[in-house]
């Protein structure tokens, strides 16, 4: 996996309007992560913006130490204050270009800094459309996030270590597939989930 620094600003905001169109009677809506309701999956989104935005910093605590699946993300009363600027810092924390150096660590795994901003843009990209699939939007993602996140899919996809893809067995996809739906696929989700319909996928966060 080769990934170079990108700028995750277009990704944040677009992930932080399509929270802002969440009404209160939505939170408990499923979501294709199975394990997620929105209200889940945008504590998990808040709590992925704090651990890798200091993750970038290098400022490791427990923030980057403790593993997404310890336990199910809670959302805070505050979180349509608290999830936008966190979005922010994390994007702006990743426009240092020392945060694609060295060393860090995030959901208590040591990894690269230039790995780490591959996992962040993926988390973005494939929880974005999560929610917005939930709630009926239309989806197009930065195509500088998802070209990383697809490269740090498909090189996970493609390890035999880890038995498929990140957030479950990989479905595959036509030839013809959009570069989004070839990630979609490639992170266990089904590119044709409709809030109706089955979830897809066996587990969600991302390391």
């Amino acid at each position: 996996m080769t990934t170079t620094m990108i700028d995750l600003g277009p990704q944040t905001r677009l992930v932080a309007e399509l929270a802002r169109a969440v009404s209160d009677e939505q939170l408990a809506a499923p979501t294709p992560c199975p394990e997620y309701a929105v209200r889940e999956l945008l504590g998990h989104l808040h709590g992925l913006s704090v651990a890798f935005r200091d993750a970038a910093r290098k400022d490791l605590g427990p923030t980057t130490d403790t593993s997404p699946g310890a336990a199910l993300p809670i959302l805070a009363p505050g979180w349509r204050a608290e999830l936008p600027e966190a979005l922010d810092e994390l994007a702006d924390a990743w426009r240092d270009p020392a945060a694609w150096t060295g060393m860090t660590r995030a959901g208590g795994v040591d990894l690269p800094g230039a790995v780490g901003g591959a996992v962040v843009a993926d988390e973005l990209v494939v929880h974005g459309w999560d929610l917005a699939r939930t709630l009926g939007h239309a989806y197009t993602p930065d195509p500088a996030a998802l070209d990383a996140a697809r490269s740090f899919l498909l090189a996970a996809a493609q390890d035999p270590g880890r038995g498929g893809g990140i957030f479950g067995p990989v479905v595959p996809t036509p030839e013809d597939a959009s570069p989004l739906d070839r990630a979609l696929g490639l992170s266990g989700r089904d590119p044709g989930w409709r809030p109706a319909g089955p979830g897809a996928g066996t587990g969600c966060p991302t390391p």
